[in-house]
């Protein structure tokens, strides 16, 4: 009988070292995993008995008692076969338990986005009398401009940031690099933060983060979205930090830019992942139908009478 917590290690390390997995990935695998092994024991299941029966059974116990939705569900049936195709290739299995799984049908879900007023009114409302809010500022004006990921920006270093080009060096997921273009109004309040307010948070802390927090030490992703969390509050919005990046994405397209070209900036492995963003644009442009149409319809009776 294999040692549960002994092969989820290996699993892990085969994550991140072959597979190449983004750290936060092989994470989400492994507590996913934890999970799955702890409830087979409960079972009185092993790793080499679980059959496809018993796998269904544990995704019903996360639906009914951890009330995970269609995504979460989906995600966590190609965790399961990632994870038995390793049990197959280290000869504790001879089969895919999680190969017959079907994923549940997940509807599509437009992202939210803001208007180009309603971030500059957002982007107000920050005290840029604190180094903090500097930073913030900075920090959000960034996003806003290049649509990183909330992780990406997080793992930023000063000797990213090329200012005499306008690019940033950005480690995407799998650790894969590209070169992102910023616009001069983060240029801008990047200088004013670097100059300003990363001397007053950092310290004497030595570090080559780019944000860092109220300790000196690099800004974490949670950090972010927490202090996003409480301007938003203040704004009256229910928008996330990530909706920056949605924001950016459907502008570009909006404004005319190539769909291969945003998902290069966008850092997407797969061309459908950007696609998402079009389907926003003619949301917008259904929403704005709806709600000028009655003046539309006025303006045409008027002519006709």
């Amino acid at each position: 009988m294999v040692n549960h917590q002994a092969f989820l290690e290996q699993y892990y390390s085969r994550l991140i070292t072959l597979e190449r997995r983004a750290p936060l990935t092989a994470e989400t695998y492994r507590f996913e995993i934890r999970r799955f092994l702890a409830w087979l024991e409960q079972e009185s299941y092993t790793l080499e008995t679980a059959d496809t029966q018993a796998l269904f059974r544990y995704l019903e116990k996360r639906r009914t008692l951890d009330g995970i939705g269609s995504r979460s569900a989906s995600k966590a049936i190609a965790i399961l076969r990632s994870f038995f195709h390793f049990a197959i290739d280290e000869n504790i299995r001879t089969d895919n338990p999680a190969a017959l799984l079907e994923a549940p049908r997940r509807g599509r879900h437009l992202p939210a986005v803001l208007t180009p007023e309603s971030v500059d009114q957002l982007l107000s409302m920050i005290d840029i009398e604190t180094p903090w809010g500097l930073r913030d500022r900075a920090l959000y004006e960034l996003l806003y401009s290049t649509g990183l990921r909330v992780s990406e920006a997080a793992a930023l270093d000063i000797r990213d940031i090329m200012f005499s080009e306008g690019l940033i060096r950005v480690k995407g997921k799998r650790s894969k690099e590209r070169l992102v273009i910023f616009g001069v109004q983060a240029a801008s309040w990047l200088k004013r933060y670097l100059a300003e307010a990363r001397p007053l948070l950092a310290g004497s802390i030595p570090s080559f983060a780019l944000f860092v927090g109220r300790t000196g030490k690099r800004l974490s992703r949670k950090g972010m979205w927490k202090n996003y969390a409480g301007l938003a509050i203040t704004a009256g919005t229910s928008s996330k930090l990530h909706t920056l990046r949605h924001t950016f994405a459907t502008e570009l397209l909006a404004r005319g830019a190539d769909l291969r070209s945003v998902q290069e900036l966008l850092g997407h492995a797969d061309l459908t992942t950007t696609q998402i963003y079009t389907h926003v644009d003619v949301a917008l442009l259904r929403e704005s139908h709806r709600r000028y149409l009655p003046v539309m319809q006025e303006y045409t009776q008027d002519c006709r009478n």
